[in-house]
């Protein structure tokens, strides 16, 4: 019996190691130290951190809690039994969720899809309207800007599904598929067969959430301080330098977080939001989903100045002389699944390098999440839906750009 329990010790430490080597999450932290390494990288990624932190991070925690505060209620049951009930709301419904920040409202119109509740069209029209988890750090940083990006998105996405609805209102061959990882927001990090792994990710998120619960409000209060310019270090009785120093410790230590939770071995869990067993607690779900956005807030801000510090090139200019094209190029990675990529385009926005139509194009064309489950249980729709949300981007993107911005 003993031997038997030393045997389960020695193949769970092996696995918890494995996955720790298989985890490609932990390039960033690990670059990260490495640039803090060098003195000629230091400066510039201390900056950045303590930017990241204090200037995003805080704020998106903070508008993070009050939404799962007000919707991780809401039964995902609840809402496919009115949408079947009452198919004349269905699309308009679907575009709502769609354009609520995060994933999950278009995750839940997705599945439901795939079970023969919704119609295709209010599949199209919540991946129109959805914008992410990129729309937490746009409503952060710029509430106006989210808000409108949010209401074109709903409009447009209800307009486009009730298009399609009309004309081709596809459904799958089979539309009563099994979907127990689907509801669980496709989680596919943890492998039930690997319960040393299970339980390592759920001690990181355990820890994730008593982090930014003591965090938390002494990181908004400074946050606001700077937001308006006050000398928040002499409150504080420290120096400038040293109060940055400790936002880039703050930043770097929720990034290693991010960045130990699961087995990231693959793209999906690289680019989504981290699933966690339902019912999942408003604290959990603000933490995981604050890091997610802040380590590729990270991975964009590092990118601009990384860019200038090398190479001499200056990522906005370069963008902004593209003229047209760059609202092309947004749209083109809205596709890519995830919401990586896309929170990626919105720091470009907010840092200036590429104008409002390129966000509202990239806004439209972005599925999100919603992708992953989509392609999964359904590829055709997933493709289908992705190609006829290219049309009202391309429309709202350059109609906005040729009409507000040449």
């Amino acid at each position: 019996m003993s031997s038997l329990t030393s045997t389960e010790k020695v193949s769970r430490y092996s696995i918890r190691q494995k996955t720790l080597m298989l985890n490609k999450r932990l390039f960033l932290p690990a670059f990260i130290v490495v640039l803090l390494v060098y003195s000629f990288t230091r400066e510039a990624t201390i900056a950045v951190l303590s930017d990241a932190y204090f200037q995003v991070a805080a704020f998106v925690y903070a508008s993070l809690s009050v939404y799962y505060l007000a919707t991780l209620k809401v039964s995902a049951e609840a809402i496919g039994d009115f949408m079947r009930k009452h198919p004349l709301y269905e699309v308009g419904l679907a575009s709502f969720l769609g354009a609520l920040p995060g994933c999950g409202g278009a995750i839940i119109v997705v599945t439901q899809y795939t079970r023969g509740v919704t119609s295709f069209g209010a599949v199209v029209a919540v991946l129109t309207s959805t914008m992410g988890d990129a729309a937490f750090l746009l409503l952060a940083q710029a509430p106006f800007d989210g808000l409108t990006v949010m209401g074109v998105g709903m409009v447009v996405g209800t307009l486009t599904g009730v298009i399609v609805n009309r004309f081709h209102n596809y459904q799958p061959p089979s539309s009563t598929t099994a979907l127990g990882s689907a509801d669980d927001n496709t989680d596919d990090s943890v492998d039930d067969s690997e319960p040393s792994a299970t339980t390592a990710s759920s001690s990181i998120d355990k820890l994730s959430t008593y982090f930014w619960l003591v965090v938390a409000l002494p990181s908004l209060a400074i946050a606001l301080g700077l937001s308006f310019q006050s000398p928040v270090h002499e409150y504080l009785g420290v120096t400038e330098p040293t109060l940055q120093l400790i936002g880039a410790v703050l930043c770097l230590s929720a990034i290693t977080l991010w960045s130990l939770n699961g087995g990231s071995a693959g793209y999906a869990s690289l680019t989504k939001e981290d699933a966690i067993t339902p019912p999942p607690r408003w604290q959990s779900k603000a933490a995981l989903d604050t890091q997610f956005v802040l380590a590729w807030v990270v991975v964009a801000f590092l990118l601009f100045e990384l860019a200038i510090l090398w190479f001499g090139l200056d990522i906005g200019a370069t963008l902004t002389s593209m003229g047209a094209s760059v609202v092309g190029l947004a749209i083109l990675v809205g596709f890519i699944p995830g919401c990586g990529p896309q929170i990626l385009v919105t720091s470009l926005y907010l840092n200036g390098a590429v104008p409002f139509s390129a966000q509202l194009g990239n806004a439209i064309s972005n599925d999100g999440d919603a992708l992953f489950p989509a392609i999964t249980l359904s590829p055709k729709a997933a493709i289908l839906a992705t190609v006829y949300s290219a049309i009202p981007a391309i429309t709202v993107g350059y109609g906005y750009y040729f009409l507000f911005e040449r």
